[in-house]
């Protein structure tokens, strides 16, 4: 684990408020899906018969941003956006449901014990509701945790944006402030939202898209080798409420 020197890590150190709202990124941080965006983005493309090759360095950018939000940029068309995006979606699906998802290792047992130490746990995803809920199904984390999150929860806008992070500080009412928020995430636009939001922990896992560098270049004050290690992390900081 590495500690990034900024400002969320010296706000980290001053307070001694219980972090008590968790917000997780799924695939890349919880779910291991091993390269399915880019195969399912492939597909999509080539479905609107365009070359995957010329668009897979942008998809790499931006991962953890709304996939509709992705296509727009790429088409530069709404329908045909919402096309591709369909298309993405249904690719997506398919490979989750013929079995090529897994939980990162450690990731559930992660959640389970910070729901143990009273700690609300949300996850959050820039799929659409339909992908998101076949995830769930097909890991059988349906009653994992108390909210999931998709763009359109939140009004339609994804990561960067911090209305996911929001949206759920706001329905759980878990907590006072945004400084008891902590997410994880694998991406920068992971790390760019939780800056966004003002969660005074915003950490990087290096078990998804993106290395350390660029983690900590867009707002991370910790990164970890996975989100099996936030639970101690959180604890060392600020211990929870007994409950």
């Amino acid at each position: 684990m590495t500690e990034a020197n900024t400002a969320n890590t010296a706000n980290s150190a001053n307070s001694n408020k219980p972090i008590n709202l968790v917000v997780l990124d799924m695939a890349g941080t919880t779910v291991a899906d091993g390269g399915l965006v880019e195969r399912a983005f492939a597909a999509a493309a080539r479905r609107m018969g365009a070359e995957p090759d010329a668009m897979l360095g942008h998809v790499r950018a931006t991962m953890g941003e709304s996939k509709i939000s992705v296509f727009r940029h790429l088409f530069g068309d709404e329908e045909k956006a919402r096309q591709a995006n369909t298309a993405f979606e249904e690719a997506y699906g398919e490979l989750v449901g013929a079995g090529h998802i897994a939980p990162v290792p450690g990731a559930r047992e992660a959640i389970e014990r910070m729901r143990d130490e009273g700690r609300t746990v949300v996850l959050s995803t820039g799929f659409a509701r339909t992908t998101q809920d076949a995830i769930l199904a097909a890991l059988g984390w349906q009653d994992l945790v108390e909210l999931t999150l998709c763009p359109a929860d939140a009004g339609g806008r994804g990561r960067p944006y911090p209305d996911m992070v929001l949206a759920a500080f706001l329905r759980t009412r878990a907590v006072d402030g945004v400084d008891q928020l902590a997410i994880a995430g694998d991406t920068s636009y992971d790390m760019l939202s939780g800056v966004r939001s003002g969660a005074r922990v915003v950490a990087g896992v290096l078990t998804g898209a993106h290395d350390g560098g660029q983690l900590e270049r867009h707002g991370a004050t910790h990164v970890l080798d996975s989100v099996a290690e936030l639970p101690d992390l959180l604890a060392r900081l600020v211990p929870p409420v007994e409950i």
